[in-house]
Formats: structure tokens, sequence, C-alpha cells
């Protein structure tokens, strides 16, 4: 899912189940024949995140500030032998406020009481071509909230060597976003009327190697191209650039236990980009499978960032009175006190549990807990201006083949 710049959180985007298609791909790509049977599914997330700082209605006590619904519809079934299509449908709504500036300030999105409402629908559409020793895959995608469009359409085929051990993946997406920004200025109050636009092209490689019957890597690079509005309406103080590359570096490998029969997952990603950005994940989880159709699923994640090259910290004034913003440098032609671009490490934990019912049927629920600190950013100078960052989400599903 991608985070848009009205999006009143840092954790929102790790958790959103959103439609609209992301590169570099997920998938352990090493399979060149279609599913033989069909899936419907359906999700809901319910999502909560919380810190304290100060506003217009707490100062310094704990509150929480974003709640996410959100509800997936996801269907794909095989055609002809040879093809497979796929999609989805979510609805989500968005409640609460964001600080406009660190941790602290008015909300960010104006509510007068902090809890304003608001929809998202996100849909998307797949089809692929599968054959002897490859596939082909087309998607397109659209999402639509009150002052945000985004259309997406991609392009990504794999091919496979003779003997199906290594499979290399290349892939490209256009993303085109439209803002319409008419919304109060926090500090003017004053409206601004206009439509904004970006737009990101994207491209993927990737490589799976099949190592053993236990064991399996990849390794995918990534870089995408974005022009246009990058500025965030809704934090105040804020400009910048209207261009920003990134480049991704994904690498994966499981690992399946005969004895247990349980099978170890772990990815390192790195990310860099033009705001001068640089993160690490480092991920874990372990699928251990139980009797009577169970399985279990620990998982766990360390991230950490570096700040953005135009992050103002929170100043001297501003922690000693964290209703006021910190001002930026005279002169300076970008800045931003967005939280989401300082410095940090934070770590999730979670777990997921699921029960085959039948040949058909598949059900799961899972529960994530996320602590982000400025003091665990291991590369970067971390905020001491900007308070801890909690948040929780817990997510239902239930599947049918047929």
């Amino acid at each position: 899912m991608r985070l848009h710049s009205k999006v009143k959180s840092t954790r929102l985007s790790s958790v959103l189940l959103g439609a609209a298609l992301a590169l570099p791909s997920g998938q352990m790509l090493y399979a060149d024949a279609p599913p033989e049977r069909g899936v419907v599914s359906m999700k809901y997330l319910n999502y909560q995140d919380s810190q304290s700082g100060d506003s217009a209605f707490t100062t310094g006590m704990q509150r929480d500030r974003i709640a996410v619904n959100a509800l997936t519809v996801m269907a794909t079934a095989p055609i002809a032998g040879k093809w497979s299509i796929g999609t989805s449908f979510m609805e989500d709504s968005v409640t609460g406020a964001s600080p406009a500036y660190h941790s602290s300030g008015f909300p960010a999105n104006n509510a007068v009481s902090g809890a304003s409402g608001e929809l998202r629908y996100a849909g998307d559409f797949n089809l692929t071509r599968y054959f002897s020793r490859g596939t082909l895959g087309a998607a397109v995608s659209y999402s639509k909230e009150s002052d945000y469009i985004s259309r997406s359409a991609s392009l990504q085929g794999s091919w496979s060597t003779e003997d199906k051990n290594t499979t290399y993946t290349l892939g490209g997406s256009f993303t085109d976003d439209t803002i319409k920004l008419s919304v109060p200025n926090v500090v003017a109050v004053k409206k601004q009327d206009r439509d904004e636009g970006k737009q990101i092209l994207a491209g993927l490689f990737g490589v799976t190697r099949v190592l053993s019957k236990r064991d399996i890597v990849q390794l995918n690079l990534g870089y995408s191209n974005g022009n246009g509005y990058y500025t965030d309406p809704y934090k105040d103080p804020d400009q910048r650039p209207r261009d920003r590359n990134n480049m991704t570096l994904l690498t994966r490998w499981n690992h399946h236990f005969d004895g247990s029969d349980g099978t170890i997952r772990l990815s390192w990603r790195y990310y860099t980009d033009s705001f001068g950005i640089r993160a690490h994940t480092l991920g874990g989880e372990y699928v251990q499978p139980l009797h009577h159709g169970w399985t279990i699923t620990p998982l766990l994640r360390l991230y950490t960032q570096s700040e953005a090259d135009f992050y103002v910290v929170a100043g001297p004034a501003e922690q000693a009175n964290p209703s006021t913003a910190t001002p930026p440098p005279a002169g300076a032609l970008f800045y931003t006190e967005d939280q989401r671009l300082s410095a940090f490490g934070a770590v999730t934990a979670g777990v997921k549990i699921s029960k085959q019912l039948g040949r058909d049927w598949l059900v799961d629920l899972k529960f994530e807990k996320y602590e982000q600190r400025q003091e665990w950013a291991l590369f970067g100078n971390g905020d001491q201006g900007v308070t801890a960052f909690h948040a929780r989400s817990v997510q239902a599903g239930v599947s049918r083949q047929f």
C-alpha cells in the first residue's frame, strides 16, 4: 500500500490492505502454472495508533490519534488452463488526527474535535498468461478519497531456466495521482483551491533461485522516479522537492525444516531516496503447521531510517512549549517537521493463527504491535522533540476455494 500525502499516521502505510499495485512484488516467483482452483477471500482490519504530544486539546498526555477500519474482498480464478484473473475491492474509513508538526501542534487535518472521518475506495484487476517456462501479467488499479485520486498500471513477466531452478522477473509500473488542495491552512486559515499532480515510473528486476528442496532465495532490485507534488498540505510548516527518486534492494531466504515441518522466512530490505533517507528493514517469521489444520506464525520486524536532508528538528523553544512550531531555517528552500521523515527506529511483533476447515475453507486471525522511538535510530540523529509512537492492528480473514 501506498502512503498518500494526507495519511495522518507513520504506521498506516504498513498495515492497510491497499489495492494499488506495488513494486517490487512480494511473491516468490518460481511457479509457471496457473492456479488449479479459484479463491474468494475477505479480510477485515482494525488499526489504532497513539502518541503523546501537546495540541489544542491535550497537554503531554497519551492519546489516540488515528483509527482505521478496512474491509477488502479479493478473488482469483483460472481461465482456459493458461490464464488467471484476479481482482480486489477495498473500503476503509479513517478517523482521528495527527499533529501538524513533530508530535505536537493542532491536528493536521484541522478537525476541531480531532475526530474527523473519511472514506477511501480502492480496486484493482490483473490478468496473467502462463507459458511453459514463464508468465506475463498486467494489472490496473484505482483509489479514491475526498482529496486524493490514484491510478496505476503495470506489466510484469517472468522466465525460468530449463531446470526450473532459477526464475528471472522484470516489471514496470506507472502511477498518476491527483491531489485536491482545498483545505484551510493551519496558520493563515485561508483556502487553497487548486489541483496538483504526481507521476511515478517504477521498475523491478528480480532473481529467484531454488537452492535445494528445503531452501529458496530471492533478490529484487527496484527503482522509481517520481515528479510532482510531494508537500503535505496537512503539515505546517512543510515544503518538499517536486521530485523523488528511490531505490530498493530486497533479499529473502526461506528454509523448510523436515522434522517439525515448519518454515522460517527471513528478509532484509535496503531503501534509499533523493530526500536523503536511508532505511533498513530486517524481518523474520516462522510458519509452524499444527494438528487438525491449525497453523501458527510468529513474526518480528526491525526498522531504522535516517532523517531527510531538509528535516527540521524540534528546537529548544518548542521542546519547552510544544504548542509552538519550530520555524524553518531562514532562506531554506525545502523544510519539513513531519515525524515520518525524521530519524527513528521501530519494532513490530506479531502472530498469525490460521485454521483449515475441510478442503475449501480457511480462516485466519493476525495481531501486530508496533513501537517507534527516536532514540532507536541506528543511522542519523534522532529528534529528541518527537515522542514515542505506538500502534496495534488486528486483522481477520476468511477464504474459500472453488
